[in-house]
Formats: structure tokens, C-alpha cells, sequence
């Protein structure tokens, strides 16, 4: 990686112009460059998932000290405005001389000449002007201020207020802003987990223990993922615990058949599939041979025989499978609000009314998920956002369904989240309350 604010630049436009997603785009630019410099590596990621998380709240800035406004620059200038003030405002170990001069000559380089002149004076202007930036009050428009210091939408600030309470709405936003821990899950099949834990620390990497499950390890200090011996022997997958809870909370039994209706990348069914301990079968669909690809990708890995993949539309009923599952999850598509600290699109393509028409396809595919489960066995439904109208009335919506009702899932959380509605078999989990991403899910068992 030569420059990796060129790098960065490359993404940063790619991601503008809606030519791939940011964890996408960052992530094949590291697989290009993973024999590259671990500070060059570390800088490029820092300076493309800061920029892009920071953006409402660098465009507000940049609006104040540019002539021109922000959404009529060129890809290129609105993209070099955008990482210099990022390194201006958030990186205290970058000189802003520094960030203003590596932006110009990026700007010449790519054949910007006319135009460094400029992208020089308003780089300039937001250095000495840093400490006098006019943020919007909180005491004259709420959600005005909590969009532009935690750049998020207003549609979505409005969105939590209007479900949850002004203090927890900030922790919520605020915490989309945090550092994030990589969390691994440790696949007990593939060895202990002191095994696991002995290896990492081998490779000088900092291991710590989950908060909410013993088979959550948090690592910091690695470098590239893939390279490690563990990760290669299938020891562990990375997956949050809010991801591994539902599997926790499917409380699968050995012998099993387990259905995992909308899979990839496989976390949930590799984690029900491991406490199988070789016996029973999850079966892995997804809608796209490319998501099944993603599964098989870890299945190699893992070296599981247990679970096998096939692609599949959730939403047409398999008749063969009818009232043959003992468990089916149904982590349903959905708008991923609850995420958006690790995938930073969904906060700005992502759009209001597309809610109502995810709980029409969530329905869709509910309606086939019922239809899987024998009399006695569980359905899971599961999502990684933080919407009532997905979560809360869709669980309500399938616990009316003949022959199902929800389970009391209070004794298989953690002490830490054995809340009210555990007794009414569902737990909606918040970034910033709880720690982890949040998620949503309920538990509903067939009577008959």
C-alpha cells in the first residue's frame, strides 16, 4: 500500500457513487494490500470508516467554509474535502498541515490542479476555525443536534425518539460511533477454547472475554484476519454475540434437524451446528448462489459434516419439509438499524419508506417459516435492527399464528439481560444499553 490516503480516496469515491458498500470496498482493498505496512493498513481503515461513519456531521462542517455546498462538488474534491477534515477534526496525530498538503497533492495528482487551490483554502479555513465550529443547539431543535454531532439521518433520529427515550435515543446514536471490537465465536467442536485463546496470544494478539457468552472472545492488535493459524483451522467465526444469542436462546439438542432459512454468511447455522457435536443436520439456505458461496466458505473452513447449504427463496414453501424441523430460524432480511456502526451504507442509503415494505417481505417469508416447524419444536425469528413494526409486531404477528406460542426464554439469557419481556419470549437488544449490536429475537414453540 504505497499511499494509503490514496487508498482511501479510491474507496471513499467508490462508496459516493454507489459503486460497491463501504465494508465491501475496504475490505478487498486490505486483502490486495495484506502484506502491506500494519500502520499503512491500519491508518487506510481508520481514514475510510471514519470519514464515511463522521460524513453528515464533515458535510455540515464543510458547508459552513465552502462557497460551494457539498452535494454540488466533484466526486473527487467532495471526497478529498471529506478525509481532510476527518483527519482535521477526529485525528490529533495528524498535523492538519499534513492533512491539507497530502489532499492537494492528491488533487494535482488525479488531475485536479485548478481545483487544489481550493481544496487547500477550505481545508485551511476548517483548521483555524476548528475550535469556533457553531454546532446546532439541542435546546432549539433536538433532533437537528443529535443527526448533526452523531451523523445520523433526522428520519432516523426521529424514529428512535419516537420509540425510545431521549437519553437512550444519544446512547443509541453515540454508541454507532464507538470503536468496534471484533468478537469471535469459539467452535467447540475444533478444539478447547483455551486451545483457541493459547493461539491468538501466540500471533501477539489482546484477548478478552465476551460479556453476554463463554464462547465470545474479543481480539484487538491483529492485523489481517485470514492470515491467522486458528482462523485457518476453523476455530473460531467472527460473530457478535447478539448473532450467537439466538442460537443460544434455539437451545438446539443433539440429534436434531434444524432449518436456517435465510443463512449466509452461515454464523448462526455454524454456531447451532457446533452444538449439534456431529450428530442431526442444519440445513443453510439463502436466496443467491453468491450468499451461498459466502456459507460454504466457512462450512470448508470449519469442517463441519453436519450442515450442508442450498440456495433457496425463503418465501416459497419446500413442501418435503413440511412440519419436519424441530428448530427453524428465520433471521429475516431487514433494514439493519441496528448495525449501522459496522456497516456505515445503511445510514444513508437506506430510506424511510422501505420500512413498511420490509414487513410485507418479512411476512412473506414467516408465513413459510411456520409451516417447517413439527408439533414441539421451535421457531426463532430473528433481526439486526431496531423497529418495532419488524420486530415487535411481526413476533406478535406469529405468536397469533394456530398452534404456536412464545416461550419463556428468561433461564437461557445471561443474568445481564433477564428482562420483563424474556418472560413473553422476546428480547430486543440496544447498541449503547446493551453491548452489542442491536438485535431482536423471540422465541415460539408448536403446541400441536
Amino acid at each position: 500500500m504505497q499511499n494509503p490516503r490514496e487508498s482511501a480516496l479510491d474507496v471513499l469515491m467508490k462508496v459516493d457513487k454507489k459503486e460497491a458498500l463501504s465494508h465491501i470496498a475496504i475490505g478487498e482493498t486490505l486483502e490486495k494490500y495484506q502484506f502491506s505496512d500494519k500502520k499503512d493498513r491500519a491508518f487506510f481503515t481508520r481514514l475510510c470508516q471514519g470519514t464515511l461513519e463522521r460524513r453528515l456531521t464533515i458535510d455540515y462542517v464543510i458547508n459552513q467554509y465552502s462557497k460551494m455546498k457539498v452535494n454540488k462538488l466533484k466526486p473527487l474534491v467532495r471526497a478529498l474535502l471529506r478525509m481532510g477534515v476527518y483527519q482535521i477534526l477526529y485525528l490529533d496525530q495528524i498535523p492538519d498541515s499534513a492533512a491539507c498538503n497530502e489532499c492537494v497533492k492528491l488533487a494535482k495528482k488525479r488531475g485536479f490542479s485548478k481545483l487544489s487551490g481550493f481544496v487547500n483554502g477550505v481545508l485551511r479555513t476548517v483548521s483555524r476555525q476548528k475550535e469556533n465550529i457553531v454546532f446546532p443547539s439541542r435546546e432549539k431543535d433536538v433532533v437537528k443536534y443529535l443527526s448533526v454531532s452523531y451523523s445520523m439521518p433526522e428520519w432516523i433520529v426521529r424514529h428512535f425518539l419516537s420509540n425510545y427515550s431521549e437519553q437512550d435515543t444519544e446512547n443509541i446514536v453515540r454508541s454507532f460511533l464507538e470503536p468496534k471490537k471484533t468478537t469471535l465465536s469459539w467452535m467447540e467442536s475444533n478444539g478447547s477454547r483455551e486451545e483457541l485463546v493459547d493461539s491468538l496470544k501466540r500471533e501477539d494478539i489482546t484477548v478478552k472475554d465476551g460479556e453476554l457468552l463463554p464462547e465470545a472472545i474479543y481480539i484487538t492488535h491483529y492485523d489481517f484476519l485470514k492470515r491467522l493459524s486458528s482462523f485457518r483451522q476453523g476455530r473460531f467465526i467472527v460473530q457478535d454475540e447478539s448473532s450467537m444469542l439466538a442460537g443460544k436462546i434455539a437451545d438446539v439438542k443433539e440429534g436434531q434437524d434444524i432449518l436456517d432459512m435465510c443463512s449466509a454468511p452461515g454464523g448462526k447455522a455454524l454456531y447451532m451446528a457446533d452444538k449439534l457435536h456431529g450428530t442431526g443436520q442444519v440445513l443453510a439456505r439463502d436466496l443467491t448462489e453468491y450468499k451461498v458461496e459466502l456459507l460454504e466458505e466457512n462450512m470448508e473452513r470449519t469442517g463441519f459434516h453436519n450442515i450442508r447449504s442450498q440456495v433457496w427463496d425463503a418465501r416459497i414453501l419446500d413442501e418435503d419439509l413440511r412440519e419436519s424441523m424441530d428448530v427453524v430460524l428465520c433471521d429475516v432480511p431487514c433494514s439493519g438499524l441496528g448495525i449501522m456502526g459496522k456497516k456505515h451504507d445503511i445510514k444513508y442509503n437506506l430510506e424511510e419508506k422501505v420500512l413498511k415494505e420490509l414487513v410485507s417481505l418479512q411476512r412473506e417469508i414467516l408465513k413459510t417459516a411456520v409451516a417447517y416447524v413439527k408439533p414441539g419444536g421451535v421457531l426463532i425469528f430473528s433481526t439486526c435492527t431496531i423497529n418495532p413494526k419488524e420486530n415487535e409486531d411481526n413476533y406478535r404477528w406469529l405468536a397469533a399464528q394456530p398452534g404456536f406460542e412464545p416461550e419463556d426464554i428468561t433461564s437461557l439469557l445471561p443474568e445481564y439481560l433477564r428482562i420483563e419481556t424474556a418472560k413473553e419470549g422476546y428480547i430486543q437488544l440496544l447498541p449503547g444499553i446493551h453491548p452489542c449490536d442491536g438485535f431482536f429475537i423471540g422465541k415460539l414453540r408448536r403446541m400441536k
